[in-house]
């Protein structure tokens, strides 16, 4: 993905967690998206075209199409008030990719490696709210789970990538890996914490009923 898409793709993140929780509207959300993925399916593929073949150009910029489906897909959702389950599905192969490139890349940067990982897991979450219709796990709220989730690690993932890599500061030290799974692992956990649903009070026994 480009560093430059990497900017913008933390924002919309972020919007569309605040989104998730409730805080934004889907339809104040979606410019946003539409904007940003235009970006990332327009820029690239001028790129790809214009490559003369040359495979290391492509597979720069190919990622970005990928996403940049993802954020026309779901502002239009929310415009044009669409049923949201053939999103959900192409999240589950935004999975697939983002996971085989999480692998792809390990062994030369862990920590590009680890924002892969990070990047299917969220559209995991989408696959499982979208496609499948599952809203919650054990005493998970999905939904509120995403939001968080979306909201902590969106501009981390992103923007910051973004802006170390276009300052020739990206590391792949072990302290840069082991940091960058510490905010993951760290960025779940309070997400899982904040979106835990109260528990039921157990009925008092006169008043259960048969």
């Amino acid at each position: 993905m480009g560093d430059v898409g990497l900017l913008l793709v933390g924002v919309v993140l972020f919007v569309n967690g605040l989104s998730s929780l409730g805080l934004v509207s889907g339809r104040s959300a979606a410019p946003l998206n539409i904007f940003v993925g235009a970006v990332q399916v327009v820029y690239p593929t001028i790129i790809i075209v214009q490559a003369g073949g040359d495979l290391s150009t492509v597979n720069g910029a190919w990622p970005s199409l990928l996403f940049g489906f993802t954020y026309l897909w779901f502002g239009w959702i929310h415009l044009a008030r669409l049923e949201p389950q053939g999103f959900g599905w192409y999240s589950l192969f935004v999975v697939a990719v983002a996971s085989y490139q999480a692998v792809l890349v390990l062994p030369t940067d862990p920590v590009f490696s680890i924002i892969w990982a990070t990047w299917a897991s969220m559209w995991l979450l989408f696959f499982l709210l979208l496609g499948l219709g599952v809203t919650a796990v054990g005493a998970i709220d999905l939904g509120r789970f995403t939001g968080w989730y979306l909201v902590f690690l969106g501009i981390p993932s992103c923007t910051v990538a973004g802006v170390l890599l276009l300052r020739e500061t990206w590391s792949t030290e072990p302290a840069a890996w082991g940091g960058a799974l510490a905010v993951v692992l760290i960025a779940a956990a309070l997400s899982a914490a904040l979106a835990r649903r109260p528990a039921v009070a157990a009925a008092p026994a006169s008043a259960v009923t048969v």
